[in-house]
């Protein structure tokens, strides 16, 4: 399931994370840099699920 997220998170990083980690700091801190720089986004979305422990329904 990791490997759809990081797919999901190098085309809409925001995406990617919140299907990790739902609507908390991380997002919004990754919808910020994605807006900012697309690449921020993409290594920010990619390190919070690769070091995030598996979504939590």
């Amino acid at each position: 399931m990791d490997i759809l997220r990081i797919l999901i998170a190098i085309f809409i990083p925001p995406l990617g994370v919140f299907l990790q980690v739902g609507l908390g700091g991380a997002f919004w801190l990754n919808l910020l840099l994605t807006i900012l720089g697309y690449i921020p986004g993409i290594l920010h979305a990619v390190y919070i699920i690769l070091t995030r422990g598996p979504a939590r329904a």
